[in-house]
């Protein structure tokens, strides 16, 4: 078996970076069945799984918890998976981000009495009650319906897409061309209004990364303002740790679902030989890129 480092996207960039979230805790779930729980390719919100978590909130309500209503929880879906885009995608962004960090308030009635709790839609006190889920070749269907748009690996918390990720490839080829400024660009057009804003509205987090170069921004960052991701937490030897952490059985059958029988052979090579951290080490899983989302403690 040859397992000399590969420059293509899915070697140098998608698997690496793939393998470093779900061992930073992140659950992958294959193209098909993110789409499963999507429900179209019109949709980015899983709404079976935000509907799964809401119904674990309870509030309190006079010295006592009580479990979510179904109206409640449908009043809370309808308002996460229906921002505004009327006045554009900025503020469509802002009124997810305030859901996200605010909660939203919903009325119940206990015993013929009104209560108005705000509901969480991250527990920030107990990440436990969370669910992380990582996906890549995310079909997106563009606001014309004329086309779609694949991002590399998307990150959910609670059903949400909150983070997007372009993993390039190590080089195109051309001297001139910067590989993660090509990434950049490609967030950037999907954020045009023909294009795929509805994801952007709620993602919160966008990289672009390339081997060993990484850089992240916001939603409507222009490209010289996209940034080198850095973390006080983690150190080299952390990360190292997390890098080098085998997958489970069950991981690996689900990352390499579908992808021809080499790929995984390759990887498994690699692992094997404890050559994929030096395959690795130079990528952007590593350094710059998505092992600084601390997934799932930096949401």
């Amino acid at each position: 078996m040859n397992t000399t480092p590969q420059g293509n996207e899915q070697h140098s960039s998608h698997i690496p970076a793939l393998a470093t979230l779900i061992n930073l805790g992140w659950t992958f779930l294959p193209a098909t069945e993110c789409m499963a729980l999507r429900g179209s390719q019109r949709e980015v919100v899983m709404k079976p799984v935000l509907e799964r978590v809401l119904r674990q909130r309870k509030f309190e309500f006079k010295g006592q918890w009580y479990p979510l209503s179904e109206q409640a929880v449908d009043q809370v879906i309808r308002e996460v998976t229906t921002p505004s885009m009327a006045q554009g995608l900025m503020e469509a962004n802002q009124s997810v981000y305030d859901m996200l960090t605010l909660g939203i308030t919903v009325t119940e009635f206990i015993g013929g009495k009104k209560a108005q709790p705000t509901i969480h839609l991250i527990d920030w006190q107990n990440l436990d009650n969370n669910e992380f889920h990582v996906t890549e070749e995310m079909d997106v269907l563009s606001t014309q319906g004329t086309q779609t748009r694949r991002p590399d690996v998307v990150a959910f918390v609670n059903g949400i897409p909150l983070a997007v990720i372009e993993a390039k490839k190590a080089a195109s080829g051309n001297p001139n061309k910067n590989m993660v400024e090509e990434g950049i660009s490609q967030h950037l057009r999907n954020q045009k209004n023909d294009e795929v804003p509805y994801l952007y509205a709620f993602a919160q987090l966008l990289f672009a990364i390339s081997r060993n170069d990484g850089r992240y921004g916001t939603t409507h960052t222009p490209l010289k303002f996209w940034s080198k991701w850095t973390d006080e937490e983690f150190d080299d030897r952390h990360v190292q740790g997390i890098k080098n952490q085998p997958l489970s059985a069950s991981d690996k059958n689900a990352l390499f679902q579908n992808k021809p029988p080499k790929i995984r052979a390759y990887f498994e090579q690699l692992w094997s030989q404890s050559l994929v951290r030096a395959h690795c080490g130079a990528s952007p899983c590593t350094q710059d890129g998505p092992t600084k989302m601390k997934a799932p403690h930096s949401f």
